[in-house]
Formats: structure tokens, C-alpha cells, sequence
């Protein structure tokens, strides 16, 4: 089975984000900063619904976070997983805040962050697809206090599981912080076994692993990669698995 995670930036590059996922085969995708949007886009963004007719994934789970005026639409902002397979379970825990509606740029926090967790029955055995979009601190990629609550709550969160657990997203953390580290307790961290320098695309100057798919030890790993194609300002990693 094949699994992708790709913080997809709005689906900016809509063209060739498109084209490119039209070419893959993968059987589940994690999705951060993706949007729910009806009207026309122009090429500008991509709504979560138009990737999924290109990844040819049927099953999906879009949990928005915020809403907000885009000319005479609504477009609502969050993450998404896409499945082969039917969801036995899909939730959607906040980390930090609540869904607002009406959301202002310039007046409300931006930093509404939220788990998301489906569950899927793969030949009789279970498996946990997590996805998360990390707390932001504009001046680095350490964490603090806040980033270590909600890394802890995930933590928490994923010792209650029973069966393969796969925890995907750009958590806006360096490898180095202690927020990060925390996983290793009770996760495989691909990014950091595999020696990944950066996760971030040509398309900026940041030079930074911040995007991680982590595994437990129910999760058989027969492939871990990193896809260069420019279809974001983040690069997608690409998870070969079978369940043990």
C-alpha cells in the first residue's frame, strides 16, 4: 500500500499539482492547509474535493478549521485524508481552538489546529491514519510550551489506539525540538531515520525538515521517500507499507 502526506498550500499550483497526482497511485493521502471552495478558482487554489478526482480516491474526510468570504463563496481552510478504502471511524479533535466561521485575517488567531483520525479495516486487521497541521511560530521551528501541550495531547491521543497507527502532516517543528522528540516514544520518526535535510520545496528559500510521517510498530515499512516535483512550497512524502 502506498500512502502520501503533502501540506498542498491551497492547491496554489493547481495545474500542475493536478497533473502530477493524475500520474500516482497511491491508496490513502494526508492533506494539510486544503480548501473547501465551490466557486471559480481561476487556477489560484485547488478545493480539496478537484485533488481527489485526480488521486482517484473516493473516501474522504475534509475537517475545516476556519471559514471564510472568498468573492461571493465561502471557502473554508483545513486538512484532509483520502482513502481506497471506507472509513470505519473518522474524528476530528482540536489541538488548539474551535471552527470559526466568518474568520478575519487580520483580527483572529490563525493558530486553530486540529487531529485528524480515521480508522480503516485493511484484511481483517486495523489501521489509524492521524493527520495534523502543527501550531506556527512565525520566528522558528522549536517549539515551546504550547507546541509541547498539543504534541502531548497527540501522544496521548495515539496510546489509545489499538492496531498500525500512521501520523502524518507538517508540524511546523524541527527535528531538533523537544516537541518532536517527544514522538519517539512511542512512534518511528521516517523523517529522521531516512536523513531528510529538507522537506520544503525550491519554490522557497526555507531549508527545513518540518513535514513527517511516523509509524508504529504494527506498520510493516518497505519504502520511505521524498518526491521533488514542485506541486507546492512543501515537498510530499511517499510511505510503501504493509500491515504486520
Amino acid at each position: 500500500m502506498k500512502l502520501m502526506t503533502l501540506n498542498v498550500w491551497q492547491g496554489r499550483l493547481e495545474r500542475v499539482l493536478l497533473k502530477h497526482l493524475e500520474q500516482q497511485n497511491f491508496d490513502f493521502a494526508c492533506m494539510q492547509e486544503a480548501v473547501d471552495y465551490g466557486g471559480k478558482t481561476g487556477g489560484i487554489i485547488s478545493s480539496y474535493s478537484t485533488i481527489g478526482k485526480s488521486l482517484r480516491l473516493d473516501h474522504q474526510f475534509f475537517s475545516p478549521l476556519n471559514a471564510t468570504k472568498f468573492g461571493k463563496n465561502e471557502i473554508s481552510f483545513g486538512n484532509v485524508i483520502y482513502s481506497k478504502l471506507p472509513f470505519t471511524l473518522s474524528e476530528n479533535t482540536f489541538t488548539r481552538g474551535s471552527y470559526k466561521a466568518d474568520f478575519d485575517f487580520d483580527e483572529d488567531d490563525y493558530n486553530i489546529r486540529a487531529l485528524q483520525h480515521v480508522a480503516l479495516g485493511v484484511e481483517g486487521k486495523k489501521l489509524h491514519i492521524l493527520n495534523h497541521h502543527g501550531h506556527h511560530i512565525d520566528a522558528h521551528k522549536l517549539g515551546d510550551d504550547e507546541t509541547l501541550r498539543q504534541t502531548s495531547m497527540i501522544i496521548d491521543y495515539i496510546k489509545k489506539l489499538d492496531g498500525a497507527v500512521i501520523l502524518c502532516g507538517d508540524f511546523n517543528l524541527s527535528p531538533e525540538s523537544e516537541s518532536i522528540k517527544q514522538f519517539d516514544s512511542v512512534l518511528k520518526n521516517l523523517s529522521v531515520d531516512y536523513s531528510l535535510e529538507t522537506t520544503r520545496s525550491l519554490l522557497t528559500y526555507k531549508n527545513e525538515v518540518c513535514d513527517y510521517i511516523f509509524v508504529n510498530d504494527e506498520v510493516d515499512i518497505q519504502d520511505f521517500s521524498m518526491d521533488q516535483t514542485i506541486i507546492s512550497d512543501h515537498n510530499a512524502l511517499i510511505l510503501d507499507f504493509e500491515l504486520k
